[in-house]
């Protein structure tokens, strides 16, 4: 899958979560229940970690027959607020690049982006490897392999098989180096706190309201450097976010005709000290005349 990697022409980028904020329910909730397997998700679910599980489902979803087609009908159907999209298409318009950091699957998002005619818009995509192995079941494996090398994040609210506190230091370590200056993160569970105590006093965090990272971020906003910007719906988070956009590049204009002001100050400054410059006038150097004998 061939994601926009050159289209920004802003220091703006924009990482959206995936589940419960580009769409408005649990992608891995939807799968299982659209195809009746909720009874056997309930009753596994005690016993592993959620991203082990969802492995385990997709092998019992291949055993009982079910298609990778029927799994990707399924995910075709489900609910998305009809403004998130144009929030997206108009946020690429205005030059930010626009990325997805999530704890759902690569399989079930890129499936879902390109039904949805937005896969081309993201620049990259940070989500849980998935792919249909020779069996045809589809293969889900954690983005950060605990049983192997856990992340070190202490932040508590991080599941073992992702913190997206590291992706988002990782991300932000590479636009220092491209110039990037300001992020804007979207969210709604409480895997999105930990990558919101990590933007800058220049970022923006819009957490949605009456959701996890809502309620983690309003017991104690002071450590949050970033400024909040909250959102309830589809309706909210495009008003918001593209009012957002606009207000910093509003800032920027501003910095830059101050920055052009400060300078052609400076020139003429320069200018009126070297007019003033006294100069003694030039003389012709004497010729030395040679005595005769």
């Amino acid at each position: 899958m061939a994601y926009n990697s050159n289209n920004n022409n802003n220091n703006i980028v924009v990482v959206f979560d995936f589940d419960k904020t580009i769409i408005d329910v649990d992608s891995d909730n939807w799968v299982i229940d659209e195809l009746g397997f909720t009874d056997l998700f309930n009753q596994l679910l005690p016993t592993m970690p959620w991203n082990t599980l969802m492995d385990r489902m997709m092998k019992e979803l291949h055993d009982q027959g079910k298609t990778i087609e029927e799994i990707k009908q399924v995910l075709r159907t489900i609910p998305i607020h009809p403004r998130v999209v144009p929030a997206i298409k108009s946020a690429h318009d205005l030059g930010c690049e626009l990325r997805i950091v999530s704890d759902a699957n690569m399989f079930f998002i890129e499936t879902i982006v390109e039904h949805l005619g937005i896969s081309e818009l993201f620049s990259e995509i940070n989500s849980n490897p998935g792919y249909v192995d020779e069996r045809g079941t589809l293969k889900i494996s954690p983005y950060h392999d605990f049983t192997k090398s856990p992340h070190s994040c202490s932040c508590g609210t991080c599941p073992p098989n992702m913190c997206k506190g590291l992706i988002i230091e990782r991300i932000q370590q590479s636009l220092a180096k491209e110039g990037k200056k300001k992020m804007i993160y979207l969210g709604d569970g409480a895997g999105d706190y930990c990558p919101s105590l990590k933007l800058n006093t220049e970022d923006y965090v819009m957490p949605r309201k009456n959701f996890p990272v809502w309620d983690l971020i309003s017991q104690n906003p002071m450590l949050i450097k970033a400024a909040i910007r909250e959102w309830t719906d589809g309706q909210s988070m495009e008003m918001i976010l593209i009012g957002t956009i606009e207000e910093i590049r509003l800032e920027e204009e501003k910095e830059k005709m101050l920055t052009s002001a400060e300078n052609n100050c400076k020139m003429q400054t320069i200018s009126i000290g070297i007019n003033n410059v006294h100069h003694e006038p030039i003389l012709p150097r004497a010729l030395r005349v040679s005595q005769s004998s």
